[in-house]
């Protein structure tokens, strides 16, 4: 993974990344703009750049850019969208890279007519699709792994668009939520192992889809029920059809959308809530490691709920020690004299009347390299003046990247992949640290064998290509 910056300067505040947003409107007079204020509210799951392809019932209209939705998208612009059905789609990339050429919606034309993809996940056996497209002939536009399903699709002989589609996924292994356009319908489609959230919505008597049902509060939509794994949700003039496109065998739900990716407010996985479920992390967290302190200050944002679910269970009071910056952009000049900790405190900044002289837990969703954890220690006892500072992070050491859709470091970068606890402790410079057990994890989490845990114990759930998992850490890295 490369370092994100701001004209240089390397931002180190969270190691794990964002993975992609994706949301749809059917038979909306407002198509465009509620896709845009869909896009708006899942802005949280990618950065990078976004897209709207629309439909007016003949053709299909795209516009994407770099950058914020609210930035991309004017009035103007939306104009140019016409029609009642929208795709669109927020990108952080993880597989193929940045760039214009890969931000979706991606469009192409087939002998059935046109079609657009936005795609959620990663596909683990991509490059070997796409090595074997090519040596028949195939050329693609982008280095996005979503362009591999397109050809397939493009490149089959069943008359039916569904089992075209169908026959495609059947093709490829990995994460994917999926959004197709047609000229007159939107079809959804998930992975056999669910391993990315998808829901479907109704809105003025108009279908949504989105990654988070957060997208619908924000439109006044309400959520109706999850697009079960392996299924593939046709929606067109005739109504809202389901379709068994794919043999699911077992669920694996993506964990680390309850730690850290999706927003508080949503309803993920089956409905559950992603602000309790946290809260009881942290609840959990304190039964486990507890410790006697004056105050629980969370890393904000994502572990603000663990922070006052541990702070509830401990009766150590909770209050915001540290203070997030969220206006930072990529266009920051950095200052051309050394500032001690800068890199941590343009997003960060400990409130020193509050931590001073005190023992303070701070609590944070994971540590990953370890930089970011040790400078933001180093800041709560030198800057706010804090007298202890112990480390508690809510969700088990993370010892394996992600293939499935999540921009994470690779192996050896990931610091306890190769250490252990008090080794970590050392490293951070913190007082005490503690992770919550994986036992502790299930716990909480409903239905915890229907989870993805390989970030945290290496079990990954979704088969591989022949290559080992260096050379696929090569290939997302």
């Amino acid at each position: 993974m490369k370092a994100k910056t701001c004209r240089g300067l390397a931002l180190p505040f969270h190691d794990i990344h964002e993975e992609c947003g994706i949301f749809g409107v059917y038979n909306h007079p407002e198509a465009a703009n509620l896709t845009y204020l869909g896009l708006y509210a899942l802005q949280h799951r990618g950065q990078e750049g976004a897209g709207i392809c629309s439909s007016d019932g003949k053709s299909l209209f795209i516009e994407k850019s770099i950058g914020h939705v609210a930035d991309i998208f004017s009035e103007k612009r939306l104009k140019r969208l016409p029609g009642a059905i929208a795709i669109g789609h927020n990108r952080y990339s993880t597989a193929g890279g940045g760039g214009l050429k890969n931000v979706q919606p991606l469009m192409a034309n087939y002998s059935l007519g046109s079609i657009a993809i936005a795609h959620n996940g990663n596909l683990v056996n991509a490059e070997q699709v796409k090595t074997q497209l090519e040596s028949e002939g195939a050329i693609f536009q982008s280095s996005s792994d979503s362009e591999v399903i397109l050809h397939l699709i493009a490149r089959s002989r069943n008359d039916d668009p569904y089992e075209r589609i169908a026959e495609a996924l059947r093709n490829v292994r990995g994460a994917f939520s999926l959004l197709f356009l047609r000229e007159s319908e939107m079809i959804a489609v998930r992975d056999p192992f669910g391993v990315r959230p998808l829901s479907i919505g109704r809105v003025d008597g108009a279908y949504v889809i989105a990654s988070e049902t957060c997208a619908f509060d924000l439109i006044g939509g309400e959520h109706i029920r999850d697009v079960e794994p392996g299924e593939m949700v046709i929606i067109n003039q005739s109504g809202l059809r389901s379709i068994k496109a794919l043999q699911s065998t077992r669920k694996a739900h993506c964990i680390f959308e309850f730690i850290y990716f999706a927003r508080p407010d949503s309803y993920i996985f089956d409905h559950v809530c992603v602000n309790t479920t946290r809260k009881e992390l942290g609840r959990q967290l304190a039964r486990e490691s507890m410790v006697d302190a004056d105050i629980v200050i969370p890393v904000p944002d994502s572990g603000v709920p663990a922070a006052i679910g541990f702070a509830e269970e401990a009766g150590i009071p909770f209050d915001f020690g540290l203070i997030r910056n969220h206006y930072i952009g990529r266009t920051f000049i950095e200052p051309k004299q050394n500032i001690r900790h800068f890199g941590v405190k343009i997003k960060l900044n400990p409130v020193r009347d509050l931590l001073q002289g005190k023992r303070v837990v701070v609590v944070d969703d994971s540590i990953v390299r370890g930089t970011t954890s040790k400078k933001i220690v180093k800041m709560i006892r030198e800057i706010g003046g804090a007298k202890e500072v112990h480390m508690r992070i809510c969700s088990p050491p993370t010892v394996s990247p992600c293939f499935y859709g999540i921009d994470t470091p690779t192996r050896h970068e990931l610091i306890a992949s190769s250490h252990k606890t008090e080794e970590i402790k050392k490293y951070i410079t913190a007082d005490s640290l503690a992770y919550l057990g994986l036992g502790g994890l299930r716990k909480i989490i409903p239905g915890p064998e229907n989870y993805c845990t390989a970030c945290f114990d290496n079990n990954y759930p979704i088969m591989f290509p022949k290559d080992s998992l260096e050379q696929l850490e090569l290939i997302f890295a």
